[in-house]
């Protein structure tokens, strides 16, 4: 009975210690985070739906901009506001080639995140009256190695018809 008691205490003390060792590897690994920025555009509410359709020239239309810092470092950021036709929108290596009308900036740490209520002009030409544009809203991150604004990639668009102002 004897033999058979030191085999069991044996096992038993193998696989406390392969559990331990697991344990202790599982806590003392670095983490595997993949780093990203994010932008989201929100109606006048800071929700999800229900946006503007039609706007007129010359309005300030409200809406909500939301970023969230994951990069694993503090970052300035800057929303470019433009708008444009569905053949300007950005993609995710060129930003749109329409002047930028309006900027937001925000300072993030890492993990957080923000929202802001914004006003954004309707100021289009009249070649834009009646038609159907895209109010286009991107991200720029300021690099500090190189001491300059970079486009990260990530944008966000409403489309809206835009009416002629109504006469008062």
């Amino acid at each position: 009975m004897n033999l058979l008691d030191e085999e069991v205490f044996a096992v038993l003390l193998a696989i406390v210690v392969v559990g331990s060792v697991f344990a202790i590897a599982q806590v003392v690994r670095p983490k595997v985070i993949e780093p990203f920025t994010a932008i989201g555009l929100l109606n006048e509410e800071c929700k999800i739906g229900e946006y503007p359709k039609e706007v007129f020239v010359g309005q300030n239309v409200t809406l909500c901009i939301f970023l969230d810092n994951h990069e694993g470092y503090p970052l300035l950021m800057k929303v470019k506001y433009k708008i444009g036709t569905s053949e300007d929108l950005p993609t995710n290596t060129t930003p749109s080639p329409r002047p930028m009308i309006k900027e937001f900036e925000a300072v993030l740490d890492d993990g957080e995140n923000v929202t802001m209520l914004v006003k954004v002009p309707i100021t289009v030409n009249e070649g834009f009256v009646g038609k159907r544009v895209a109010l286009i809203f991107e991200l720029w991150i300021y690099d500090v190695d190189r001491h300059e604004w970079v486009y990260s990639g990530r944008w966000n668009h409403l489309y809206v018809k835009v009416l002629e102002a109504p006469i008062p």
